[in-house]
């Protein structure tokens, strides 16, 4: 299994792979996991996730599935799983389709900057201009 982690670095425009594991304190934001043989991007005790299928021979992902255990809802951890799978897709050159209704009625509304990533047809991501 391929592991990249995430971390929460906002001033500079969002998630950015971490090299090492940091040290967690209650003040951090919470860790995100690409856990590749599962296909899905997870917090570090694997209770919430956002889990993806691979189409296009791997050029676009399928943001398929939200979960957040209800003891951790509110505190915005679909918000950072969101973005650590928009990161990672747009790091590798990847389309996302935004199935799951978190993602496409909720995330992305309140996150415009990240529709130049998603898929708009065979070959072609769409143009945020």
């Amino acid at each position: 299994m391929q592991e990249q982690r995430y971390r929460d670095d906002t001033q500079k425009g969002g998630f950015e792979k971490m090299a090492t594991p940091a040290a967690s304190s209650a003040a951090e934001a919470p860790k995100i996991v690409w856990n590749e043989a599962k296909r899905r991007f997870e917090s570090e005790d694997q209770k919430a996730y956002i889990e993806y299928v691979l189409r296009e021979n791997g050029k676009v992902m399928d943001l398929v599935h939200t979960f957040v255990p209800s003891s951790k809802r509110g505190l915005g951890l679909a918000s950072h799983l969101c973005v650590a799978a928009f990161n990672h897709a747009k790091s590798n050159s990847i389309s996302v389709i935004p199935t799951c209704s978190y993602v496409s009625d909720t995330f992305l509304p309140r996150n415009p900057s990240w529709n130049s990533v998603l898929y708009s047809g065979p070959g072609e991501m769409k143009s945020s201009i």
